[in-house]
């Protein structure tokens, strides 16, 4: 995803949710709902998060430094996830709050005109701000349908916006059932049952969101169409025959780590091999762009080793082997004469 077309979405979702909180608010004053505070409160926090959101992308623009070798790329991960908390606290557990106070207390709505009226503005607006997300996601989506865009989608912003527009617009219609039948029947229990849904939907998404972010902080591997990319780059069928072991990792939804060992003719001299991993990092970076951290580390591939399998012992977050041998006794086969690792992708 361009950030552009997510900051885009960002800006459209946010003008929408500042105009939308500041009409809800004066329709709860008016006419004593709390569907509509609980609204009014839904549509601040995700105006809280468009700026959070905003804020991320720019912290993550800055420069690599010795201490952050890699850059900032993954503050917009950090900004996601502190835009679950946020959704997940002020506008679900408010929300559950708001409703359980009214149903233990219903009362009238007054002045009805006024929070009918709001809401159906509401969903107007946030059916605007919800277009633009999807017009912006579709740019980048390409096949994958609405669920695989959410879970595998590197950049966090538009699936973020697009969760919470579709959230804001069932809260909105939930809301206007709520006080439609509260209206209908004269008991203002309904205002506050519509209100418990509009927190449980809310508190619902939040944990989505903090899932899909959680995964992407963690770390995620490129996905399959790129790391066939790399693939294909890496391996000339001259100097580089095959990859013995590949690693990639996004650093930030645009920036890319990949690291592999590849295997070499035994024959080549120091200058060939040096010539063909320049070779081959320029062509990664020609196939996925978004690949700027490329180690390549050349190695003569042993077959009898590499049919032995992996060591666990020396991979990343791999169980530590018991040797039956003890500290002294032989240690299985390093990684560097594996076989290809299967990629990871999605979230």
């Amino acid at each position: 995803m361009s950030a552009s077309g997510g900051t885009k979405a960002i800006v459209a979702a946010l003008a929408a949710n500042l105009a939308i909180a500041v009409a809800k608010f004066v329709a709860f004053l008016f006419s004593g709902s709390s569907s509509m505070l609980a609204e009014s409160v839904h549509s601040l926090a995700d105006s809280g998060n468009q700026g959070l959101l905003l804020l991320g992308g720019k912290k993550a623009q800055r420069e690599a430094t010795p201490q952050h070798p890699f850059g900032y790329g993954r503050e917009r991960y950090i900004y996601a996830f502190l835009v679950s908390i946020v959704l997940f606290s002020v506008g679900g557990m408010f929300a559950i709050y708001e409703g359980y106070e009214k149903i233990k207390h219903p009362h009238e709505i007054e002045a009805w005109y006024w929070p009918v009226g709001v809401l159906v503005f509401a969903i107007i607006a946030e059916s605007f701000s919800f277009r633009t997300a999807i017009v912006e996601s579709n740019l980048t989506r390409g096949k994958l349908s609405w669920t695989q865009f959410v879970r595998r989608a590197k950049a966090p912003e538009l699936p973020v916006v697009l969760l919470e527009d579709l959230g804001a617009l069932i809260g909105l219609i939930l809301a206007l059932v709520g006080v439609s039948l509260a209206l209908g029947t004269g008991n203002g229990v309904w205002d506050g049952i519509g209100t418990l849904c509009i927190g449980i939907l809310l508190i619902a998404i939040a944990i989505v969101l903090a899932a899909e972010t959680k995964s992407l902080l963690l770390g995620e591997a490129a996905g399959v169409e790129d790391v066939e990319k790399i693939k294909g780059a890496v391996v000339d069928g001259d100097t580089v025959t095959r990859i013995i072991h590949m690693r990639t990792l996004h650093l930030g939804p645009e920036e890319l780590l990949v690291a592999a060992k590849i295997a070499v003719r035994h024959d080549e001299s120091a200058t060939e091999v040096a010539a063909a991993i320049n070779a081959a990092e320029t062509r990664i970076r020609e196939a996925v762009p978004i690949a700027r951290v490329i180690y390549l580390e050349p190695d003569i591939y042993n077959e009898a080793a590499a049919e032995a399998g992996t060591n666990p012992g020396k991979t990343p977050g791999g169980p530590v082997p018991v040797d039956p041998a003890g500290p002294d006794g032989p240690s299985a086969p390093d990684s560097p004469s594996a076989p290809d690792s299967p990629a990871e992708s999605g979230h």
